[in-house]
């Protein structure tokens, strides 16, 4: 049954939504086709415009001026928003590049930007295809039958990252549950617990751990990631713990999960739609589009909030001064309006404007080395793939942050490498 424009904006707000394709892309299609900047009052939270077209959703990006990441940068409870304003006074908020705005941010992500460029780029390739290699491998010993997500695509791209970050692999499962645990704070099946002092507890062994990397690489430097950042220094003085920390936080989970989500994606979207997989099988030049059309079709990041700093229009509509809105990443990239046929899986998709890594100062920084991931992957995978299917029924994460499959059940026939 369609819903209605005030039952759609509620599913916005609700994660059990988002591990529902249908539920959710039902409501998205409503409020681009009735109400594209709708105003939400879900209970429990703040209310918010809900901006579901593409073409808003970039012109609030394009102006990083009037439109803020701070002091609410992702859709949280009334009673988060409350806490999270609490810890920022303190001094105990994260400080993530999500969360800050010019001219913080510029200088801030100009730390990390030279570690993902092409040239450095260039140099990470040759460790992530063995990485991919190595996965794949896994997939053949595991027998033919495994739940992808958990035992395959959760693991490849944390290797990557916390390779990248220069931290020890007996410290990989540490950061694999700590992720989990942040990023599916809203899932039963991931979360620590339902309190808020729970979830302050997922974010302190965040601190804690990364504070005594942070110790450890500025007593010896070294040549990694984390190096760089605990040495970094701005005006002559080192970062403030919590910016040391929150910068950690920021590459060793959205550098991995969202590429996680985005592979188990994309193989599902492979095996639900054979003929798109044929395709790819018999024309590998496509794998570039096809990369494209995975983060597209699962789009990770499922929204980010922008405060208006003065009063505005967007899409016709009046925003004031101080008023929150969410930017529905996942309507933009189903939007009837740029792409055809949107719900049609294409590996040959082109183009492909989507807006799965946002757009504008706060693009990710890490877009490059997710797509050389995703690729690396699925480039070693199809050769070898003689048959796949699904052994069981697929489950998403439950989430209005980041998310994709959570259980994958596969069974499928691998040639050796």
């Amino acid at each position: 049954m369609t819903p209605s424009v005030a039952e759609a904006g509620l599913t916005l707000a609700d994660p059990a939504a988002y591990a529902d394709d249908d539920r959710l892309h039902a409501a998205l299609a409503v409020l681009r086709r009735e109400a594209p900047v709708h105003w939400v009052e879900a209970p429990g939270y703040n209310p918010f415009w809900a901006v579901t077209r593409h073409a808003d959703i970039m012109e609030i990006e394009r102006d990083h001026h009037l439109f803020l990441n701070a002091p609410r940068p992702l859709l949280a409870t009334a009673e988060m928003d409350e806490i999270n304003r609490q810890r920022a006074e303190q001094g105990m908020g994260l400080r993530t590049l999500v969360h800050i705005d010019d001219p913080d941010h510029r200088v801030l992500r100009a730390i990390g930007a030279d570690w993902f460029r092409p040239r450095a780029m260039r140099a990470m390739e040759p460790r992530v295809k063995e990485l991919a290699r190595r996965y794949v491998d896994r997939m053949l010993e595991l027998g033919g039958e495994c739940d992808f997500v958990q035992q395959v695509a959760v693991h490849y791209p944390l290797y990557v990252i916390l390779s990248l970050l220069g931290l020890p692999e007996s410290d990989f499962d540490r950061m694999l549950k700590l992720t989990q645990e942040l990023f599916g704070n809203a899932d039963p099946d991931l979360q620590r617990g339902d309190s808020p002092e729970e979830g302050l507890a997922v974010l302190l062994d965040f601190f804690a751990y990364f504070n005594e990397l942070t110790a450890s690489r500025r007593a010896n430097p070294t040549d990694d990631l984390a190096s760089a950042i605990a040495n970094a220094r701005v005006d002559g003085e080192p970062l403030s713990d919590i910016d040391t920390a929150s910068y950690y936080v920021i590459i060793a989970t959205a550098g991995h999960d969202t590429t996680s989500s985005t592979i188990s994606g994309g193989l599902r979207a492979l095996i639900e739609h054979p003929d798109q997989l044929d395709r790819l099988r018999a024309d590998p030049g496509l794998m570039p589009l096809a990369v494209e059309e995975m983060i597209r079709w699962v789009t990770p990041v499922k929204e980010f909030m922008r405060t208006a700093a003065e009063d505005c229009e967007v899409g016709g509509v009046r925003v004031r001064a101080g008023e929150a809105l969410l930017l529905s990443y996942p309507s933009a990239n189903r939007d009837e309006d740029v792409f055809d046929d949107p719900f049609r899986f294409d590996v040959g998709r082109d183009p492909n404007k989507h807006l799965a890594f946002g757009f504008g100062v706060h693009y990710c920084l890490g877009a490059a080395l997710a797509r050389m991931e995703v690729r690396a992957f699925f480039d070693e995978l199809i050769p070898r793939l003689t048959s796949i299917e699904l052994a069981g029924e697929p489950e998403n994460v439950a989430t209005t942050f980041v998310g994709g499959p959570k259980y994958l059940p596969i069974r499928y026939k691998l040639t050796p490498a």
